[in-house]
């Protein structure tokens, strides 16, 4: 992270500090999350978040025109890439960051707070109160079992401990750590004194109302998003070392781990010595690594998505009576790829016709443009005229695209993370037309919390990093927020 502007600091660090102490998970200044109503802006430029002036629905008629809406036929929550993870843990790749691109982001400042964050958009998603919510994959970060009983903790409801390990932070973000790239709160501006403290104390998450969905993500199945568990990762992830400093010598290239992260990661781990000096945590065993048919059961049996199926969750769900959603699990479990086989892509034609004259929103992690299968998947999309979105997340950013066919088209639609500024969940309300049509309405909800509280301090954190969401534009433009995207009609 970056030094931000001295005023920048001056202010958040003010507002940390009033927010410093026993603060409630209730702190909100303002329970509007709604950017259809408000939303957080930097008005005069100098690095710190305030509410802002609302954002109305752009139209856009690509598709076809504009026509008044006459009544609702689902109301669809969509949260993606929330990345929940144990800050804490030993198998967490953060001096990835020192090697340079693409490695970037392996470390954020505001990460200690993930399960803050998650809590926070479920507040906001129950109050604009979804027919369903789609988890459109990467809910946790490092295929981490103590991430995966936060996470669904914050879902379903309760109580919720993030902390592992020892009781208290033990991670590279302690003042202790000698590594001045890493923000240590204690020490560095913002300069927030007992925000880890804070981080891992326990909270209470109100749970979605709506029934849920979710869809395997890359960081779901693979450790860091890269790399399938093996024995090593296992030990390390439950063991008592941490990797402070790399050994470069051990690090002959990073080209190889940008050409073949297993192979890579193998060849550092091999012999069981960490490729560097490491100091000592606290070993957990509730850090082990998930298989990834431990990790499919988990989410089918937490959600409510369909029992039982196979080792991929390639399922249909029913929000209302003329609305179908198809999820497409593409996610590779020996790599980071997206990858549809022929059954599956058989499987998905057999379930458009068996749609009949249900609206369909189609949702897989990564768009299906970005590989060959998937580019075969929209090529069946583009023969139903039912077909109104197909929904994705990955990418991190909001982008709203129209895929014009010869059927007619449909909307493709990116959604920003929850890891990430801007930090938002995307609504979508599918209405009828005067015309006798249909459009998709959709915006953005802020996460429920003011700035003196943890989800509050995340966002502006979040901003302010150098190599986040903010410089790389992954907010998007207007059009790719709040919008009502016309369809063609039948």
């Amino acid at each position: 992270m970056t030094r931000a502007p001295a005023t920048a600091l001056a202010l958040l660090a003010t507002l940390a500090l009033a927010g410093c102490g026993a603060a409630s998970s209730h702190d909100d200044d303002n329970p509007a999350t709604s950017t259809l109503r408000a939303t957080w802006v930097d008005r005069n430029g100098d690095g710190t978040l305030e509410r802002g002036p609302a954002e109305p629905m752009v139209a856009r008629t690509e598709l076809g025109p504009a026509s008044r809406p006459v009544g609702t036929l689902a109301t669809l929550g969509f949260v993606t890439d929330v990345h929940v993870r144990d800050p804490e843990s030993p198998a967490r790749a953060s001096l990835l960051d020192r090697l340079g691109p693409p490695f970037s982001s392996t470390f954020r400042p505001q990460e200690a707070l993930s399960g803050q964050v998650l809590a926070g958009a479920v507040r906001a998603i129950d109050a604009a109160k979804p027919t369903a919510v789609i988890e459109g994959g990467d809910l946790i970060d490092n295929d981490q079992a103590d991430e995966l009983d936060q996470a669904l903790r914050i879902v379903h409801g309760g109580r919720v401990r993030p902390d592992s390990g020892t009781p208290g932070y033990q991670g590279p973000q302690q003042a202790s750590d000698p590594d001045p790239a890493f923000f240590r709160p204690a020490l560095d501006a913002p300069r927030i004194p007992d925000l880890l403290a804070r981080a891992v104390a326990p909270f209470f998450s109100p749970g979605l109302r709506a029934p849920w969905y979710p869809v395997p993500g890359n960081h779901d199945l693979l450790v860091e998003g890269e790399v399938p568990p093996t024995p090593a990762l296992q030990r390390l992830a439950t063991g008592d070392r941490r990797l402070v400093e790399v050994d470069r010598s051990r690090l002959r290239s990073a080209d190889a781990l940008r050409a073949d992260p297993p192979a890579a990661v193998a060849a550092l781990l091999r012999g069981g010595a960490l490729p560097g000096r490491s100091v000592r945590v606290a070993p957990d065993p509730d850090r082990r690594l998930l298989s990834p048919s431990e990790l499919v059961a988990r989410l089918r049996g937490a959600s409510a998505a369909p029992k039982g199926g196979g080792p991929r969750m390639d399922y249909t769900f029913d929000a209302g009576p003329s609305v179908r959603g198809i999820v497409l699990d593409g996610i590779e479990r020996d790599r980071d790829a997206f990858a549809l086989s022929h059954g599956q892509l058989g499987w998905l034609a057999q379930q458009l016709r068996a749609a009949g004259n249900r609206w369909v929103v189609v949702v897989s992690h990564a768009p299906l443009a970005r590989s060959a299968s998937g580019r075969a998947a929209l090529a069946l999309l583009d023969r139903d005229r039912h077909v109104v979105a197909a929904l994705s997340g990955d990418t991190h950013k909001n982008r709203i695209a129209p895929r014009r066919t010869a059927a007619g088209g449909y909307w493709l639609i990116s959604t920003g993370s929850l890891a990430d500024w801007p930090m938002q969940a995307r609504m979508l309300r599918l209405v009828r037309t005067a015309d006798g049509g249909v459009a998709l309405q959709t915006w953005m909800l802020d996460t429920a919390g003011g700035p003196a509280s943890l989800p509050g301090i995340a966002r502006q954190l979040a901003f302010l990093d150098a190599q986040g969401g903010r410089p790389q534009g992954f907010r998007g433009t207007r059009r790719d927020r709040n919008a009502v995207l016309y369809l063609p009609r039948l």
